[in-house]
């Protein structure tokens, strides 16, 4: 007899999002630029974390999506910031109009506090939209999941 095990992304996922927040971003810059914008204005320090891209296959070619990392000092906060394009493809089809996809993790943030950031990014030079979004709401989710 032979035993099959099956990997169950919904739970995954679910585990991975439960208490993150999302926000999409539209900002038509190059992703080097626009983490080095927020470093900028927000006093953050991001930095791209190629042990995070994420790699995916489809019509038979390699599309690589860069994710940019900033741990908050003294927290269990860390933004992930990433690039919603590469070459044509998209990291979440869904969402063709995003150009970034901004993921908090970590300490629950307050609605205060979320709502300052989201002011903040809204300043920077380039930035056209910023929303807040509910990962029910993505359909390709486990893209996110690193």
């Amino acid at each position: 007899m032979s035993l099959k095990l099956k990997i169950d992304n919904e739970s995954i996922a679910e585990e991975f999002f439960e208490d993150a927040i999302l926000l999409g971003l539209v900002a038509p810059v190059k992703d080097y630029q626009f983490s080095w914008q927020l470093n900028q204005a927000l006093g953050f320090n991001f930095r791209i974390n190629h042990d995070l891209e994420i790699k995916l296959g489809k019509k038979d070619r390699v599309y690589y999506f860069s994710i940019f990392e900033y741990n908050v000092p003294s927290t269990s906060i860390t933004h992930y910031l990433y690039n919603n394009q590469f070459d044509g493809e998209y990291l979440l089809p869904e969402f063709k109009h995003l150009d970034f996809v901004w993921l908090i993790k970590g300490e629950t943030i307050g609605a205060a506090e979320l709502s300052s950031l989201i002011q903040a990014i809204k300043t920077i030079s380039g930035v056209q939209l910023v929303t807040e979004m509910t990962n029910e709401k993505i359909k390709n989710k486990q893209h996110l999941i690193f």
